[in-house]
């Protein structure tokens, strides 16, 4: 797929760090702005993370704890805006939407399959190093605190998709401002490359990079 970026990332990833961004805008009309970007062009990345997590097998709970962690937002079940399978439905629906503009007979087939188990490998090797930190960061925030970050996680990375799992995985770092050693940013990077990556996906500006051990 010829991924397309929009303020250095690209999907639902993009997504959340637009949403953390931006306040004078609705999700909805967010998602809109989103997949309007660029004529169209980040729409299809945008649906096909949406489709992916809307299709997968995780429970409801875990996509809203995914959000709630990538954006920075209290994860509360008896608050919630919206249901997270609704919010996945109203993304799909807006990115087709748009879609459809440029090109009427749009089929809404389903993603590309996923593959590459060493790349999966990989990232649940990140995330699990680094899980003390991130749940400390995550659970323990007094403000923005959200429960079970790094199993949830993990479940997307083994049950929908390492990539988005790892892109994940880097908004949720950033949100929270966890920091990490040198070695593990090179990783990252190193990662981000396998990919396919632009460079900014990892390196924003924001990641908290720290001069210690492994």
């Amino acid at each position: 797929m010829d991924r397309k970026d929009i303020w250095i990332d690209f999907g639902l990833s993009g997504l959340t760090k637009w949403y953390g961004s931006i306040f004078e805008l609705t999700p909805l009309e967010m998602a809109v702005e989103a997949a309007a970007w660029g004529e169209g062009a980040y729409a299809p990345t945008l649906r096909e993370d949406a489709v992916r997590l809307l299709e997968s097998p995780l429970p409801t709970r875990v996509i809203d704890i995914l959000w709630c962690a990538a954006v920075r937002s209290k994860f509360d079940p008896d608050v919630r805006w919206m249901d997270g399978r609704d919010w996945l439905r109203q993304i799909v629906e807006v990115c087709e939407e748009r879609i459809r503009r440029d090109v009427p007979r749009f089929d809404a087939l389903p993603p590309a399959p996923v593959g590459c188990p060493e790349l999966r490998d990989a990232v649940l090797a990140e995330v699990r190093a680094l899980a003390p930190e991130l749940d400390r960061a995550t659970a323990g925030h007094p403000y923005y605190g959200v429960p079970e970050v790094v199993p949830s996680l993990e479940r997307v990375v083994i049950e929908v998709d390492p990539d988005l799992g790892f892109r994940l995985f880097l908004r949720v770092l950033k949100a929270y401002l966890v920091p990490i050693s040198e070695s593990q940013h090179r990783r990252y990077r190193e990662l981000g490359e396998r990919f396919g990556y632009n460079e900014f996906v990892v390196d924003d500006g924001t990641l908290q990079v720290m001069p210690r051990g492994n």
